[in-house]
């Protein structure tokens, strides 16, 4: 793979980066990603508490000092936003990608430090309002990315960007081959993002059922809910997820028509959502959240993280 703007920011082998997963990315990924030659990030969610999100630093520092990454989210839904970002600054972490909020407060406090910002952009538009605040990078959020997807296809979205702006680009959902990426290059980024393969990497801590449904369900049976979060998430089509539908349950409709208690209900929503999405990632259940995207179509078994790399980064 030749050089790009990423791999020079990040002074990496290869412009991918193993993208942050909730719940799922864990220090013994994050350090075989950066031994593999690529970057890689985590969330500061994933940590109940700051000493537990102090120690994952710590843990990863010990065993490399390659840049690594930490994904906040920085909307009013994380009440443990502004203590994770002091964090992130005391610590001196590689690069914060933001996601769901401005990254205004973020670029003033950790560009100072030397800290790179990436923001999460699903349009032109909020990458225009990023770029003049001052992001270090864009990361592009297309409609075929697991989690919480964007509305426009990747490739499309990846020139859009790349039209308008001179900062590097990172692309983000529909990833999972070399091929793939060698296509986003072509289309105009400068890196890709790189998530929902990786949960079927040997070192990754979810069930043996999450990892077995990657292999068992294909890119067709990925679907939108917008129960869990307060945003529409790409989930696996489980009977479970089939038995109570994809629409907005209770507590969504009443945040969608009461606007004086939004903030206040969608807080309520990402919690109870990411109590469930926990319960199905590492235990078996029968109401099942499997969070993923469809580029599980490439997922065919459980291997370790370095082979998964070698593949997309050789082909």
């Amino acid at each position: 793979m030749s050089k790009t703007k990423l791999t020079d920011l990040l002074n990496i082998e290869f412009p991918i980066i193993m993208a942050p997963m909730f719940l799922v990315s864990n220090p013994k990924m994050i350090i075989e990603a950066l031994d593999s030659g690529i970057a890689a990030a985590f969330p500061a969610l994933n940590h109940r508490t700051d000493e537990d999100f102090r120690a994952a630093i710590d843990e990863i520092r010990s065993a490399t000092d390659k840049p690594f990454g930490v994904n906040l989210i920085v909307n009013k839904s994380n009440p443990k936003y502004p203590e994770q970002l002091k964090t992130c600054i005391e610590k001196e972490v590689g690069f914060i990608i933001t996601s769901l909020g401005s990254p205004r407060e973020v670029i003033e406090k950790a560009q100072p430090k030397g800290i790179k910002v990436f923001c999460d952009v699903t349009n032109v538009s909020y990458a225009q309002k990023v770029v003049e605040l001052g992001a270090d990078a864009i990361i592009g959020v297309g409609a075929e990315a697991g989690g919480h997807a964007g509305n426009i296809k990747i490739k499309d979205l990846i020139k859009q960007l790349k039209a308008e702006f001179d900062i590097p680009i990172i692309s983000a959902g529909g990833v999972a081959t070399k091929a793939q990426i060698d296509e986003m290059i072509e289309a105009g980024a400068d890196g890709v993002s790189v998530g929902t393969v990786f949960i079927a990497a040997e070192e990754c801590g979810v069930s043996k059922d999450y990892k077995q449904a990657l292999i068992d369900y294909k890119a067709k049976d990925v679907v939108r809910t917008s129960n869990l979060s307060g945003s529409p998430l790409t989930v696996i089509n489980t009977p479970y997820v089939q038995e109570i539908g994809t629409e907005p349950n209770f507590l969504m409709r009443m945040m969608i028509k009461h606007k004086k208690f939004r903030k206040i209900l969608k807080m309520v929503i990402a919690v109870q959502g990411m109590n469930k999405i926990k319960k199905s990632a590492f235990g078996a259940s029968y109401k099942t959240y499997f969070v993923a995207g469809p580029s599980i179509e490439h997922i065919h078994k459980v291997r370790p993280l370095k082979e998964i790399v070698r593949d997309l980064t050789n082909g």
